[in-house]
């Protein structure tokens, strides 16, 4: 018998409900009997126990998206035999956890489903980790816990680390590596409901526009679309540095005239009825990297097997938030107050792909947003040309060798085989921005190819 059909075990059991059995010590003993049958049933047990705590809202939540569709989210990504080899594997060949409590930043957005669902459903202790995620305000924040000590691994933007690495902005070089993608899509450029009739960028000659942090792809893709469209992003808009939490209530005040941002706050103006989604970022680079998980070099080199399992939690993660099957589940457990504290209607939109996008349409988008983990080379060349682009990388650079250093592709393909998932051939992954095709061995040429950019700031 799975616990799915018996997911009030934990109620005294007073007198047998089920009908079965002559009394309620039958009951039990059969319950005992196939709980010892079926072993690998603790597996799932514990999970259901971590994402529902009182036995009322496992309940509910089993009679609401059914047994069978609970069990199938949880067998798709946690095999009861690879969680097994796994456990053998951190206590053999990959040796004890250097350290097994960490503290992990994060920022509550979507883009961080992966490392946030690995919490509440299990997945950091089941590779023998005690993880304590630190919802932080903004990104200079997050830079700067990295920094101090203070968290231990981190949600960052995409570029983040390549910034950080490379010194940029002012702080002295702290070498940081790329894990794993946490998402892919999911931004869009929201405007203020005045604007409905202001769809074409030409339109936006002096705009305060919000982006998140300098070094996100919030930034370089709202750049290259403006300037896509004629728009200097540095002389006819003004760019407004606001942590993403911030800034529906700053449309709504009429302190921006739109953002390119992260979800949920893309959905939630529209929810909010205060702005209407222009165009997704799927539309500009479809499988354009956002987020990223990763460490400091420090960290990496002196807790190898704990970083390791580390990887392996936050995989397991993306891959059943990569799954469309799962993306209601995964709004229900990353929109409580904990995590997203957003309304789980607006996180579902976002998730699934069909949302009204604040025109008086619904659309139906199932890549709106997307959870491939790979941190593809091709990716961090990419970004690195749009820093030289637009001046926040000055002098010459070896734009493979950084890539190769901050982006640990062959550990993620490592720990894909590891967990029996689809492990991708290659570095490069194509890349077409606006119908424009990038070549990631010409990344110099490339970053001088644009009519509108700026050699320095």
């Amino acid at each position: 018998m799975s616990i799915f059909r018996s997911y009030d075990a934990d109620r005294p059991a007073l007198a047998c409900g089920c009908g079965r059995h002559a009394s309620a010590a039958e009951h039990a003993a059969e319950e005992a009997a196939s709980v010892e049958q079926l072993s690998n049933d603790v597996v799932e047990e514990s999970l259901l126990r971590a994402m529902f705590p009182q036995a009322q809202q496992r309940r509910d939540f089993l009679r609401a998206v059914g047994a069978n569709t609970a069990r199938a989210a949880i067998a798709s990504v946690l095999p009861v035999g690879a969680m097994q080899a796994m456990a053998q594997e951190t206590k053999g060949a990959n040796g004890a956890l250097e350290k097994k409590d960490l503290k992990v930043g994060f920022i509550a957005i979507t883009c961080a489903a992966p490392l946030i669902m690995a919490d509440p459903l299990g997945f950091y202790r089941k590779q023998g980790l005690n993880v304590t995620l630190n919802k932080t305000a903004g990104w200079a924040l997050i830079r700067d816990k990295i920094i101090n000590k203070e968290h231990d691994a981190s949600h960052f933007l995409s570029p983040m680390p390549l910034a950080m690495s490379l010194g940029l902005g002012g702080a002295a070089p702290q070498p940081v590596r790329i894990a794993t993608i946490q998402n892919i899509n999911g931004q869009a450029i929201t405007l203020h409901v005045k604007h409905k009739d202001k769809r074409d960028p030409k339109q936006w000659k002096g705009f305060k526009l919000a982006i998140p942090f300098e070094y996100s792809m919030h930034n370089y893709l709202l750049r290259y679309y403006l300037a896509e469209h004629g728009l200097d992003p540095d002389r006819d808009v003004q760019l407004r540095v606001t942590p993403p939490p911030e800034m529906v209530a700053n449309l709504r005040a009429g302190n921006i005239d739109g953002f390119l941002g992260p979800d949920p706050f893309n959905q939630r103006a529209v929810y909010d009825e205060v702005g209407f989604i222009h165009i997704l970022s799927k539309e500009i680079w479809d499988g354009h990297p956002c987020c990223a998980f990763g460490a400091p070099d420090e960290f990496v080199r002196q807790n190898p097997n704990t970083f390791a399992a580390l990887f392996r939690a936050v995989l397991t993660a993306a891959a059943m938030a990569n799954d469309p099957q799962h993306r209601a589940l995964v709004a229900k457990v990353i929109s409580p107050a904990a995590y997203l504290n957003q309304p789980e209607t607006v996180v579902t939109q976002v998730l699934t792909g069909k949302f009204a996008d604040g025109l008086g349409n619904v659309r139906t988008v199932p890549g709106r947003a997307g959870f491939d983990p790979v941190p593809w080379h091709s990716m961090g060349v990419w970004i690195l040309t749009q820093m030289k682009r637009w001046g926040y990388i000055k002098e010459d650079i070896d734009y493979q060798a950084i890539t190769e250093k901050v982006l640990l592709l062959t550990d993620a393909k490592k720990h894909m085989k590891e967990l029996g998932q689809p492990v991708p051939q290659g570095v490069n992954k194509p890349i077409t921005v606006m119908g424009k095709v990038f070549d990631p061995a010409k990344p110099a040429a490339y970053a001088d190819s644009f009519a509108i950019k700026r050699s320095s700031r």
